[in-house]
């Protein structure tokens, strides 16, 4: 909820101000009432002076009618900040009258986007308070400003029109379609003690197996069972020291190709995006660690709507995939399985140049949006490719394109 202090008068407007309340009608009525005048003077026309005179009294009402302070408390507030794709959002603004005067009739206009909605604001009595609900469209993913909520106040004929701000810009971010996915990372995603690997180590959990003890070695590590069955049957009086297999907590990572040309039509740019947000929010839903890397935004490790939010902001530019993912690794070194959507324009090699970027033994699961492809699996270098043609394919896709 955005609240701005309670505002009980508007400040008289600075000469700025008022020049910027005249609208364009307005000027050319000034305009014209000057030319009338200076026509009827030096021409002796009366009716043009007459003309002249009307115009200029028709101006200052206007300007008399903009004149004053509107006590008002205006408040906004936006339900929910965060949706996706064609889930319902509204903009609810409360305003009160905290003067001793009746608040005339006056548009209204909230600001989203680039567009204004406006309103027409009935009376509002001492005391009393006007409650209005703004649907907020959310037909398109992206970030949208809501607000201000804007009073304007004027003449009937449009000549003046002095707006008051009352509340500041509150952001609803849309994200993209999402549809719900297996996971596909490698070992168990709802992992407690981690995810065993083939490096060993001389501390963790897994036990692997037996060897001498060299000097430096942790002696809380010896194995005093089997060194005294070792010296008891073949005589030999080294230590024994346990041996341990590294486990790595799950971390995944959540790139999506923004570079222009690896798209053909923008709906596929949103269709690779719905994919990879897709996958973010099974990894949320797991509880496992989640970074993402989507053109100019990379957060590592984030949690809950931060991680959607990146892929809310997307769009179209000039960052390629493989910068984006060496990036990632920077901001993220612990990653365990990767996955990058591309589109059906990306060049392969770039991919190529991704996956030299990943430390070994990161998984890498490319996902390739080519419209109206069928499902179908490459696997080469290190790299599972996976071809799908909508979103609803990509269940299907992770399904068939991920080892168990």
């Amino acid at each position: 909820m955005s609240r701005r202090r309670p505002t009980v008068s508007s400040p008289p407007p600075r000469l700025a101000g008022v020049l910027d309340a005249v609208s364009p009608l307005g000027w050319a009525v000034l305009a014209t009432a000057l030319v009338a005048w200076v026509a009827g003077w030096a021409g002796g026309w009366i009716e043009l002076n007459y003309l002249a005179a009307v115009l200029a009294v028709l101006f200052a009402l206007s300007c008399l009618l903009t004149i004053g302070r509107t006590h008002l408390e205006v408040q906004m507030r936006v339900q929910p900040t965060r949706v996706r794709v064609g889930d319902s959002a509204v903009a609810e603004v409360q305003l009160r009258n905290v003067g001793r005067f009746p608040v005339p009739p006056m548009p209204l206009e909230v600001a989203v986007g680039a567009s204004a909605i406006g309103v027409q604001l009935p009376m509002i009595r001492p005391g009393h308070t006007f409650d209005h609900l703004v649907i907020l469209p959310t037909e398109r993913r992206g970030v949208y400003p809501i607000g201000p909520a804007t009073t304007l106040r004027g003449d009937p004929f449009g000549l003046v029109r002095r707006a008051v701000r009352w509340t500041d810009p509150v952001e609803l971010i849309v994200h993209p379609r999402t549809i719900y996915v297996e996971g596909f990372t490698s070992g168990v995603l709802r992992d407690l003690e981690g995810r065993t690997t083939q490096d060993v180590s001389a501390s963790d959990l897994a036990f692997h197996g037996l060897r001498e003890y060299v000097p430096g070695d942790d002696r809380r590590h010896i194995h005093w069972l089997s060194t005294a069955k070792q010296s008891s049957v073949a005589g030999q009086t080294d230590l024994m020291v346990r041996q341990f297999l590294d486990t790595r907590r799950t971390s995944v990572g959540v790139v999506v190709d923004c570079d222009r040309g690896s798209y053909a039509d923008p709906r596929d740019f949103e269709t690779a995006l719905s994919a990879g947000a897709s996958i973010a929010q099974r990894a949320m839903h797991d509880k496992v660690e989640l970074s993402a890397g989507v053109g100019p935004f990379v957060a590592p490790g984030t949690r809950g709507h931060p991680a959607l939010d990146l892929f809310a902001r997307a769009r179209l530019g000039s960052e390629r995939v493989d910068p984006v993912t060496g990036a990632l690794v920077q901001a993220a070194p612990t990653l365990s399985s990767v996955a990058v959507v591309i589109g059906a324009r990306t060049d392969l090699r770039r991919v190529a140049r991704a996956r030299m970027a990943l430390p070994p033994g990161v998984d890498m699961h490319v996902l390739r949006h080519e419209p109206g492809a069928a499902v179908r699996r490459q696997h080469a270098a290190g790299i599972t490719l996976v071809t799908f043609g909508e979103l609803a394919d990509l269940p299907a896709a992770l399904a068939s394109g991920v080892r168990r």
